[in-house]
C-alpha cells in the first residue's frame, strides 16, 4: 500500500496533484462496501469532490488556452488537445473548454464550484447559457440560472431556461426568430436552420443526409484547403469562406468520389463507400452518381499515372482520391480533421529529395499538422501500420521540462513540509 505525505498549505500545485493521483488509483483499485446505503454516501460526497477537482481543471484549461501552449505540442486547437490527448468526446471537451473561457465572467459560479456548493453539470450549464451574451446580460443570467439550481430544479430545466433567456434577450433587442425544435425533423432529409445573432450575424445548424452531405463533402472540400503556408485560418473559418463562395457564384463545380464496383452502378446491390468510409446503399450510391457526376477511382491500372517520380512536384488528382481512400483522417493519429480537408504530404521531405511523388510515398495531413511536421520534425515520429498506411504521432517539445506530467498512476508519492 502506497502512502502520502503532504502539507497542503505548503505544497506545491504539482505536489497536490501528484497526491491526488496517487490517492484516486488506490481508490480506484478497491472493492465497493457491502453497504449499499454506505455507497450512496460515498458517492455523493466522492462527486463532490470531482465537482472541486473540475474547477482546478478549467483553471489550468484556461490557462493553457489563453497562451496557446497545446501547439507547441502538436495540437491545433484547445479542443484537439483534450480529446486526443485527454480521450474527451466532444461534448465533454466543448463544455469543459466553454467552462474555462467563461471563468472570468462568472464569479459566483467559480466561488460556488472550487467550494463544493454547485455541481459541475450546474456550472457548464450556466457557462454555456452565458456564452453569447454581453457581460451585464451575463451577469443577471447568472444570478437567475444560479437561483434556479438552488431551488431543485435539475441541470436540464436551468439548460432549458437558459436557452429561454438568450430568446428573450434577441426578442427585446428584435434580433431573433426561435428556431425550429430539431424533433420535428427526421433523419431521411437534410434540413437547415439559421439564427440572428445580436451583432446581425448568423448561427447555422441542421442535418445533411448521405447524398447531400457527400455534394457538400465534393464542393466545400477542395475549396476549404489552406491558400498557403501563410493561411492561420482553422478548417471552421476556411470551411465557411468556401460556403461564402459557392453561396456568392465563384464556384460552379462539384467533386463527389464514390467507390464501389461497375455492378453497383450498373444495377447491382453491393454497397459503395464514400472517401471517409461512409457506407451507403448501391440505390443511394446511384442517385449521387446522376445529381453530382461520379468521379473513377483506379487503383493503378489503365492509364491512370500513379507513380510520378521526382520529376513532379505536386500530386495528381487521382493520386489524391487514392490517398484519400487510405486516409480517412489525418496520418497524426490524433488528429481527427477529414482526409477531403487534408493537404497531400511527402512523408520524406520533396524538397530534401527524399521523397519522390509517389503513391507509396505520400499521405494526407491536415494544413496545420502538415507545418509543424515541416518546422519542428523532431516531434513527430512516423511510422506504417500492417496496412501500409504511414502513422504520424506527436512527441513532447524537446524543452519539455521533466516532470510537466503527474507520471505514471500509482507512482509512489511521499512529500514532507
Amino acid at each position: 500500500m502506497q502512502s502520502v505525505t503532504v502539507e497542503l498549505g505548503a505544497a506545491s500545485t504539482m505536489e497536490l496533484v501528484n497526491a491526488l493521483s496517487t490517492i484516486a488509483t488506490e481508490l480506484a483499485t478497491r472493492e465497493a462496501p457491502e453497504s449499499a446505503a454506505a455507497c450512496l454516501e460515498l458517492t455523493e460526497t466522492l462527486a463532490t469532490a470531482a465537482d472541486m477537482q473540475e474547477s482546478a481543471m478549467a483553471s489550468f484549461i484556461g490557462r493553457v488556452d489563453a497562451a496557446g501552449e497545446q501547439q507547441r505540442w502538436g495540437y491545433p486547437s484547445t479542443r484537439a488537445w483534450l480529446r486526443s490527448k485527454l480521450g474527451m468526446r466532444e461534448s465533454r471537451a466543448k463544455e469543459r473548454l466553454v467552462l474555462a473561457r467563461q471563468r472570468h465572467r462568472l464569479s459566483q459560479v467559480v466561488k460556488r464550484l472550487a467550494a463544493g456548493d454547485l455541481s459541475y453539470g450546474y456550472a457548464t450549464t450556466v457557462a454555456d447559457a452565458v456564452a453569447r451574451l454581453d457581460d451585464t446580460d451575463c451577469a443577471q443570467a447568472e444570478s437567475t440560472l444560479l437561483d434556479m439550481a438552488d431551488q431543485g430544479f435539475s441541470a436540464g430545466k436551468v439548460a432549458a431556461f437558459g436557452r429561454r433567456i438568450r430568446d428573450v434577450i434577441a426578442e427585446r433587442d428584435g434580433t431573433e426568430d426561435a428556431p425550429d425544435e430539431d424533433t420535428k425533423h427526421g433523419y431521411d432529409k437534410s434540413w437547415i436552420t439559421t439564427t440572428r445573432s445580436l451583432d446581425g450575424g448568423r448561427y447555422i445548424k441542421g442535418w445533411l443526409n448521405p447524398e447531400d452531405a457527400a455534394i457538400w463533402e465534393g464542393t466545400l472540400a477542395p475549396l476549404a484547403k489552406p491558400a498557403g503556408p501563410e493561411d492561420r485560418r482553422d478548417v471552421s473559418e476556411r470551411t465557411a469562406a468556401a460556403l461564402s463562395s459557392v453561396l456568392s457564384g465563384g464556384h460552379k463545380a462539384t467533386k463527389v468520389t464514390v467507390i464501389c464496383d461497375l455492378d453497383t452502378l450498373t444495377g447491382g446491390n453491393a454497397p459503395a463507400r464514400l472517401t471517409d468510409g461512409t457506407s451507403i446503399p448501391a440505390a443511394q450510391a446511384r442517385r449521387i452518381a446522376l445529381s453530382a457526376g461520379v468521379s473513377p477511382l483506379l487503383l493503378g491500372r489503365g492509364n491512370t499515372p500513379l507513380y510520378l517520380g521526382y520529376r513532379e512536384r505536386f500530386a495528381s488528382a487521382a493520386q489524391r482520391q487514392v490517398l484519400e481512400t487510405l486516409y480517412p483522417t489525418c496520418a497524426v493519429r490524433e488528429c481527427e480533421i477529414p482526409g477531403t480537408l487534408c493537404e497531400v504530404d511527402h512523408v520524406g521531405g520533396w524538397a530534401l529529395g527524399k521523397s519522390p511523388t509517389d503513391i507509396d510515398q505520400l499521405a494526407l495531413t491536415c494544413g496545420w499538422h502538415n507545418r509543424f511536421k515541416h518546422t519542428r520534425p523532431d516531434q513527430v515520429h512516423i511510422t506504417k501500420d500492417q496496412d501500409g498506411r504511414y502513422v504520424y504521432r506527436l512527441l513532447p517539445p524537446p524543452d519539455a521540462r521533466p516532470g510537466t506530467s503527474a507520471g505514471p498512476p500509482g507512482a509512489a508519492v511521499d512529500w514532507a513540509a
